[in-house]
């Protein structure tokens, strides 16, 4: 049972989408890239603001909310946006990974689909103060540093490190919304 939920009252969301026993598929350009695309269409299709991302080797962090802030909508997007990109990384992990790939998406798979690849939980945080999204934004935006990958959280490309905390702003593959307080 998921204890963190998208709820009516809160409108920013601390999100973390885990693939399936933390296989790690995000390694490759790729890959990334399918989320960086499918990010931008509900930004662009659905309302999505992405105000913050981290793409790290066996999950996304993202903060997000939605443009007219209508909680049942971005609950219907994320739930769209997980199933869009997860039947398309099954998809990539069929031709270019490993066969123990596929092997672990479909040993874990629910009984209404085939492969799973991400785990059930959102792990969805709502940020209800302004020093609560800075603490995650901080977090998810330094996870690369931390995690070894590269020396300056501002260097890993699939991030909006780099765009928020760059002067001049640096580049993202994802359309970025910024938040009020």
């Amino acid at each position: 049972m998921e204890t963190y939920r998208i709820r009516e009252d809160a409108s920013l969301y601390y999100l973390t989408f885990s693939i399936l026993e933390w296989m790690p598929v995000f390694v490759s350009e790729a890959s990334c890239l399918i989320v960086t695309e499918s990010l931008n269409t509900c930004h662009r299709d659905k309302g999505l603001r992405i105000n913050a991302f981290a793409i790290m080797p066996t999950h996304l962090h993202i903060i997000v909310f939605d443009a007219d802030f209508d909680t049942s909508r971005l609950k219907a997007t994320l739930t769209s946006f997980r199933k869009y990109t997860g039947q398309r990384l099954i998809g990539y992990c069929r031709e270019h990974m490993p066969r123990a790939f596929l092997q672990t998406f479909a040993a874990t798979r629910r009984s209404d689909r085939q492969y799973q690849f991400w785990q059930q939980s959102k792990h969805a945080e709502a940020l209800w103060s302004q020093s609560m999204w800075l603490q995650k934004a901080n977090y998810l935006h330094d996870n690369p540093r931390r995690k070894g990958l590269v020396l300056s959280a501002v260097k890993w490309r699939f991030s909006s490190a780099a765009f928020w905390l760059e002067d001049p702003r640096g580049d993202s593959d994802v359309m970025l919304s910024a938040v009020e307080w």
